[in-house]
């Protein structure tokens, strides 16, 4: 009996650690040219979603993620300023969300598309997420 109950808090156990934080097993990305960034550049912010996805987007599943676009970058500069940074990128994406409704804010059993994301950073350090939306 002891081991019947040990195997189902095992398992329980692996439920439950999996359903922490978002999907980004099988996302897809493409490539957009940049005069601003580098490829680099542009996975390494791509990089900084999927762990922000990962850890804070449960009941989630982020199904694609590429960067904006030299002009959409630009024309979020003003991140920049608010955050006291010299560089924004803005990432584009869709993902599912489940029938939890994700953390209750999200439209269960649904797709959003062409979300942003929006990155600082200052003097090419670390991306960091400012902001994220329609």
């Amino acid at each position: 009996m002891k081991k019947i109950v040990c195997a189902m808090l095992c398992i329980l156990l692996v439920f439950s650690l999996s359903a922490c934080g978002g999907n980004v097993n099988e996302v897809n990305t493409h490539n957009v040219e940049s005069e601003i960034y580098s490829e680099e550049d542009i996975a390494t912010a791509i990089d900084t979603i999927k762990k922000e996805f990962k850890s804070n987007w449960n009941g989630c599943t982020l199904t694609e993620i590429y960067y904006a676009g030299d002009d959409s970058s630009k024309d979020h500069q003003d991140w920049a300023d608010r955050n006291n940074a010299d560089e924004v990128i803005v990432l584009l994406s869709s993902f599912d969300v489940d029938s939890s409704g994700g953390d209750g804010s999200l439209n269960p059993n649904s797709t959003y598309n062409d979300w942003k994301w929006i990155l600082v950073r200052t003097n090419g350090g670390q991306w960091q997420h400012v902001d994220h939306g329609y």
